[in-house]
């Protein structure tokens, strides 16, 4: 397995394993199908903040992606705070294809003098809970009832992970 920037050619890729996970679990509370223009979007508006598009590949096919963004980039105050999204294709979880990418994502959120990254996870999902757990993250609010999917109301659990020590300081 390889960890990589992506590329236009893993676009394809990169949007069957963001549709399954819109299509067939609350990973994301998104409802509708991305299109590969869309995608090709997202991917542009995260290059053009400096931020990484990871993507896992074995024998030339996307086993899954990484990425971060601003969280609440609307406001300064949390210009050291990034939010990361990871999706493994459905059968090739369990493999470490997650594990890579998150891995991959610290250093390069560390170079871009990031403190704090988040990860939004829906609550049932104890699966991503406990993978986050491993690699550092830790629980820090539960939100009741923010989302609504498959016909049920979803319960969303904040998890974040310090990128350098609690309290360094950055300038204002």
């Amino acid at each position: 397995m390889q960890v990589r920037e992506a590329g236009d050619a893993d676009l394809p890729g990169i949007l069957d394993i963001y549709n399954d996970v819109i299509r067939t679990s609350t990973a994301v509370y998104s409802i509708d199908a991305v299109t590969i223009e869309e995608q090709r979007e997202w991917v542009a508006a995260r290059r053009v903040r400096g931020f990484p598009v990871l993507v896992a590949t074995d024998a030339a096919q996307v086993l899954g992606f990484a990425s971060f963004g601003d969280w609440r980039g609307v406001w300064a105050g949390y210009r050291y705070t990034v939010e990361h999204s990871v999706h493994v294709r459905a059968d090739a979880r369990r493999r470490g294809v997650g594990r890579e990418l998150v891995e991959a994502l610290i250093p390069r959120a560390r170079e871009l003098g990031k403190h704090v990254m988040i990860g939004g996870i829906d609550a049932a999902n104890l699966d991503s809970i406990l993978f986050h757990q491993r690699l550092g993250f830790e629980r820090v609010a539960h939100f009741h009832e923010v989302g609504r999917k498959f016909g049920r109301w979803l319960d969303l659990v904040f998890m974040q992970r310090w990128l350098d020590a609690p309290g360094a300081t950055r300038p204002d």
